[in-house]
């Protein structure tokens, strides 16, 4: 089974919608762009947002058991995927790439 690297991209903020239509929360997200993290066996990596898992979690399995390729030809890189977490106020853009075992 191979490793997936997830390195975050793109973090984005909507701030007219948070005041439109989010109650205040404190530290909601505090990934940052360029921090990477590494999913051993299809798992989640520790101290990973479990939203932002549930948005990829079949993409790293698929890419951990060596398949990819998603949606016939869709990334450049057929064994990455660009995948977003479900915030609509601060949604987070993450690449994922299979790699060889990394431990």
């Amino acid at each position: 089974m191979k490793d997936v690297r997830i390195t975050v991209i793109r973090k984005a903020c909507y701030r007219n919608l948070m005041e439109r239509y989010e109650n205040p929360i404190e530290h909601a997200c505090d990934i940052q762009e360029g921090q990477v993290f590494i999913s051993h066996e299809g798992r989640i990596p520790e101290g990973f947002c479990d939203s932002a898992w549930g948005s990829m979690e079949y993409f790293v399995k698929e890419l951990a058991a060596g398949r990819g390729n998603f949606y016939d030809g869709w990334m450049k890189n057929p064994d990455s995927a660009m995948i977003s977490c479900n915030d609509g106020f601060r949604p987070v853009s993450f690449l994922l790439e299979a790699a060889e075992d990394m431990k």
